[in-house]
């Protein structure tokens, strides 16, 4: 991997551990708490985040995965806690996603970060090295969400 590259996936390392270090005081019980004056709650957030990396990759490669489908029902934009099902993760299930997903991302797509694919309709992203900048950027937006609904709880 490229020096840039390898800034990249560090950076992801550690935007995902500032994420599970705020959570590290968070019960399965405040995970499910919507406070007054917010949509979702620390879960939607954690499963969003979750889903958001995957999304805009197979959104650029144009790739089919099942479970995202699946994930986006739950926790895709415009989604609430209102569309969980039974079979939605847990709080500790989430978690546990979110600690391997990096690596994850990493395994599967590092080799083809600077592949170009066809541009498509969401926004100006040829390849997965852009989208995971992007995720980056979004996955900071929902620490700054799940801290502020810890605030309030």
């Amino acid at each position: 991997m490229k020096d840039r590259q390898v800034a990249l996936f560090q950076s992801l390392e550690t935007y995902r551990q500032y994420l599970l270090d705020d959570l590290e005081d968070v019960t399965e019980e405040m995970a499910e708490i919507i406070p007054k004056g917010f949509r979702n709650n620390i879960r939607w957030n954690m499963g969003h985040t979750y889903l958001d990396q995957y999304l805009w990759v197979l959104a650029v490669t144009r790739e089919k995965d099942e479970k995202m489908k699946t994930f986006n029902k739950w926790f895709g934009f415009g989604t609430t806690p209102a569309n969980f099902t039974e079979e939605t993760p847990t709080f500790s299930q989430l978690k546990k996603m979110l600690e391997n997903q990096i690596e994850d991302i990493k395994k599967r797509y590092a080799h083809r970060l600077e592949e170009e694919y066809p541009p498509t309709s969401m926004e100006h992203y040829t390849t997965i090295e852009q989208v995971l900048v992007r995720t980056a950027f979004h996955e900071g937006m929902h620490i700054q969400a799940i801290n502020d609904i810890k605030r309030c709880i």
